[in-house]
Parts: structure tokens; sequence; C-alpha cells
């Protein structure tokens, strides 16, 4: 082969043909090809090291342990679900803005929210606020079903093109108010609420399964708290995890918050 060149010997014993024009565009093809390629690699690659320690550092060191929820958290590209902007902080510990003045949780939350939740794989659960579409994808690698609502259309519209483009079929997302749940696909083994009501909407927790979890920050914009109610037998059991601060609740649970006491 000549030097530069691209060759190739006729069976006949003839002179080598030779095509060093082609060469040159060949050789810069090959190098564009390899740098694209390794640019996606470790891009992809990066993005899985920045999960894994983000799940390292912010989840497994403060106590949960759940195996399921940790391999959920490193799955899950959480950057995908940030704007542009931000996304270089997509995996430091705090909340992050998204459109329309709402809020992506911080890691910990959501995993946390999705550890209290006890799911397995036949789990049906149900999300008020889905907001980018993070915490139902969570859910989803966790649970069976997931129904989400977001009362936010434009939230809605995008959550839903964000989700089917990843590539989530178990994510049954409506738009509209969370507030009366979604009857028509109860009871839950679950139901988290991604922001905060006065109080639990009694209409959540009738869509609750006996021995079924919901997850809900509770409380005004200045005082909030986490709570976990369980529903028995015998009523509910109502624990209180830890504070928190969340976007309020809108839509009916606004307007009941602000009707005067009789």
């Amino acid at each position: 082969m000549n030097a530069g060149g691209l060759s190739r010997t006729e069976s006949d014993g003839k002179l080598p043909i030779t095509m060093p024009h082609l060469a040159r565009p060949l050789s810069l093809l090959v190098l564009l090809l390899a740098a694209c390629a390794g640019a996606g690699a470790d891009g992809t690659a990066g993005e899985a090291a920045r999960r894994a320690q983000m799940v390292e550092r912010q989840i497994q060191a403060r106590g949960i342990r759940t195996p399921r929820v940790l391999d959920a958290m490193r799955k899950v590209p959480r950057h995908e679900f940030v704007p542009p902007a931000h996304r270089s902080q997509a995996h430091e510990d705090h909340a992050l803005p998204i459109e329309e003045g709402q809020t992506i949780s911080q890691p910990y939350i959501v995993a946390l929210m999705t550890d209290l939740a006890r799911l397995d794989r036949r789990s049906r659960v149900l999300e008020v606020g889905t907001g980018s579409g993070y915490q139902a994808a969570v859910l989803a690698e966790v649970a069976a079903e997931v129904y989400s609502i977001e009362i936010v259309e434009p939230l809605c519209r995008s959550a839903a093109a964000r989700l089917a483009r990843l590539g989530y079929r178990s994510i049954h997302l409506r738009c509209g108010d969370g507030y009366r749940g979604w009857p028509d696909a109860a009871p839950f083994d679950a139901i988290l609420v991604t922001a905060a009501p006065p109080e639990i909407p009694r209409p959540l927790q009738d869509q609750l399964v006996v021995g079924g979890r919901l997850v809900a920050p509770v409380g005004e914009s200045d005082r909030q708290e986490l709570v976990v109610l369980t529903r028995t037998r015998a009523g509910w059991q109502r624990r209180t995890v830890e504070p928190v601060a969340f976007v309020p609740m809108t839509g009916e649970a606004q307007g009941r918050a602000s009707r005067p006491a009789r």
C-alpha cells in the first residue's frame, strides 16, 4: 500500500490500483466518527458516574438502604428532567427550578418519598404533581404502574413528551387537578403527593388499599412536614418524618385552605 493511499491488488498480478484522492476524506470521516462515539460514551459514562456519586453521598449517607430505590436513583437520567440552564447542577443536593415557577425536588427527597412508599414490582402508584416527570420515572423503575396527575397543563405536556422519549411505558399521565385523585384507576398501593396541601385530601385517602401508604408534605409554606399515612383495617396511622419545603398544592386544595372556618 502506498503511503497515504488505499490500494488493492488484482489477482492477475497487475500493479495495485491506488486511490490517494479518497484517503484524506475517509481518514477525516473515521476520525470524526471516532470522536463523536467517544464523546457520546464519555457523556453517558460521566452522567452515570455523577448519579452514582449522588446516590452514595446524598442518599445512602442519609440512611436509605433499599436496593431497588438506590438502583432506580442510579438509573434514571436526572439531567434529562432539568432545564438546560441548570443542567450542570442536576445532581447537586438541592431542589432546582423548572418551568412554570415549579421545582424538581432534591435527589434525597425523591429517594426518601419512594422509600417510604414501600413499593414492590406489583405495586400500583398514584402521584399527584408530575412536575418534570422525574419522580414518576423513579417510581416506574420500582413499581408496576404509575398514574400521575399534573395541574399545570404546559408542564403536563412537556413531562408526557419527555417520559415518552425516554421510553417509560408504564406511566399514565393526566392533566388536571389531583385533589380528587384518579378514581377510575383506584385503589392504589401507594400515593405520593409532591406539592403541599394544608391537610391531606380525603379523596386521596379513600383511594388507598388497606395496608397502603400515602406520602405527602403537609402544611403551609412556612411550616411543612413530610407525613406518612398508612391505611389499616381499623383506620389510619399517621407518622411525621421530617420538616420539608415544597411548593403549595394549588387548585381545589388551595381553594379549601382559603375558605373561612365555620
